[in-house]
């Protein structure tokens, strides 16, 4: 089995699909969230697996605006606990800058401001490639796991430095087809509402009638104008099931555009 991720060695969206697969497969490490995509949507990768939202700061936007575009569909799900580390060159000098995914460096912002005032903060694809920085420059420290201090020869400085206890990310396992109903499911949407008043309350009145809960909705700007947005929603049940089925054909109905992302089992 061929599965896709954030490269390189070391990234939590490799301990996300460790989680999901075990380890008695192929990896595909991707050099960015796009790549995953690519990867699974040409075959090359028979799943791809991409951090979707996080506990503290929210949707992330690489994954949130591909889904719009990409035929692929959401298969499965997983929650993975982030333990942010400061990892730290056996030679490390003072630091000149601090690397990691941008995502983490937003979610260590107050703890980084803290301790390391005026230090530069960069963004890289990926923790592991801020860890592979600082393997090999010493004024370098970067934000990864302890998993990935082990891969590079780091020194873990600080444990767990985000700024919220209990970090935690969600990722969406991607494929080329769907999967049928566990009994325990979500489904994923994306929508856009008209531009006339209680446009947007057309658009969930039918999950209300139909007692179907929500379980996120989450606001993203076009690309297509100024001010206009679209809606991702995440709702309890599948699309075999009748009643979200109808619900989500009335949503079509009243609204500008519709996509569903998938059916999958929820998080355990």
């Amino acid at each position: 089995m061929r599965v896709a991720t954030l490269g390189p060695r070391g990234t939590f969206s490799e301990q996300a699909v460790y989680k999901v697969f075990g380890k008695q497969i192929t990896l595909l490490e991707a050099t960015s969230i796009e790549e995953v995509f690519r990867l699974t949507e040409s075959g090359d990768a028979q799943f791809g697996v991409v951090p979707v939202e996080n506990s503290t700061e929210g949707g992330v936007s690489a994954t949130l605006d591909l889904l719009m575009e990409t035929s692929l569909q959401i298969c499965n799900e997983v929650e993975l606990r982030v333990n942010h580390c400061l990892l730290a060159n056996v030679a490390a000098q003072t630091p000149r800058e601090i690397a990691g995914h941008e995502q983490a460096l937003a979610q260590c912002r107050n703890w980084l401001a803290t301790h390391f005032a005026g230090v530069t903060l960069t963004p890289t694809s990926s923790n592991a490639e801020a860890a592979r920085a600082a393997a090999d420059d010493p004024g370098v420290l970067a934000i990864a796991s302890s998993e990935a201090a082990m891969l590079y020869g780091l020194e873990v400085q600080t444990r767990d430095i985000a700024d919220v206890s209990g970090n935690t990310t969600r990722f969406q396992v991607l494929s080329r087809s769907s999967t049928p109903p566990s009994g325990n499911d979500k489904t994923s949407l994306v929508t856009a509402s008209s531009d006339h008043a209680g446009s947007l309350l057309q658009l969930l009145e039918p999950l209300a009638r139909a007692g179907i809960s929500m379980t996120r909705i989450e606001s993203r700007p076009t690309r297509s104008g100024l001010w206009k947005y679209v809606f991702f929603i995440d709702l309890e049940g599948h699309i075999a099931d009748t009643k979200v089925e109808e619900a989500l054909s009335e949503i079509e109905r009243a609204s500008a555009f519709l996509r569903i992302l998938g059916s999958y089992p929820r998080a355990s």
